[in-house]
């Protein structure tokens, strides 16, 4: 059996399409969208509304965690937007969208998707063709093997549209139970799967998790998120814990075999 394994896709289906070459099975960890590329300014739905200056100001901001600037710089950029008649929603909603038809009509198919922080959960159903089946504190067999999937993420300053409680994300994992392979959108909870090299700060990983990997000890814990860790693989007890790599840069998916 050969899964391929994607996460961070960010508007990547030229590559995405791609994805499953070989494979019996793609499973798919999340961030479709491209809000905003932190290597190229000029890629994704804040630049394409606000053009490169303004998304390269607000990077540096992020980057240097002034999130308080950063919220300003935003609200006066899309307050410009509300006096023209749109309102942000809207427009994000309608970028999103066409985010979406292409990256969803690119899955191969079998693929077996979980949300990322980025992610609008409720138009994937629009979205989703019969062969992607949608899994969010579920478990699904695939080649014999138990996956369990948990998406979206943690409460953070930068506010991504699909982030929730720790109380309701500790609850999805402990609903999918003792798996073969846990998968997720973010990391355990462990800094050197945390920390971007590149951001040069910490993204939220899940203690939850954590202490899943450790009490019900998958085989694997796959994940996504922090686009390049400090490390990339990690051995917790007898689980191979390991950040499936940023599709979005990269092209290649992670390949699981049995």
């Amino acid at each position: 059996m050969r899964v391929h394994v994607v996460s961070d896709v960010h508007g990547n289906s030229r590559d995405l399409a791609e994805a499953g070459t070989g494979a019996d099975a793609v499973v798919c960890l999340g961030d479709l969208v491209l809000f905003l590329d932190y290597a190229d300014h000029s890629r994704g739905i804040f630049p394409d509304l606000f053009g490169v200056d303004n998304a390269h100001a607000l990077v540096q901001l992020r980057t240097a965690r002034r999130f308080e600037e950063a919220r300003e710089l935003g609200r006066r950029l899309w307050g410009e937007l509300d006096r023209d008649g749109a309102s942000r929603e809207s427009v994000i909603e309608e970028a999103v969208r066409k985010q979406y038809a292409d990256l969803f009509a690119a899955l191969p198919t079998p693929t077996y998707a979980t949300y990322g922080n980025v992610d609008i959960p409720r138009l994937w159903p629009e979205y989703a063709r019969p062969g992607t089946t949608v899994l969010d504190g579920e478990r699904v067999e695939i080649g014999g093997r138990v996956f369990g999937f948990v998406g979206g993420g943690l409460t953070t300053p930068m506010r991504t549209p699909y982030e929730i409680s720790d109380e309701e994300y500790a609850a999805k994992i402990e609903a999918v139970g003792e798996v073969d392979v846990l998968c997720t959108h973010i990391p355990p909870d462990v800094p050197e799967l945390c920390y971007d090299t590149v951001a040069r700060r910490f993204e939220r990983g899940s203690a939850a998790l954590l202490h899943a990997i450790r009490t019900t000890r998958p085989r694997y814990s796959l994940f996504g998120h922090v686009h390049q860790p400090l490390a990339r693989r990690v051995r917790i007890g007898g689980t191979e814990c390991v950040n499936v790599g940023h599709f979005n840069a990269t092209g290649t998916p992670y390949v699981l075999e049995w």
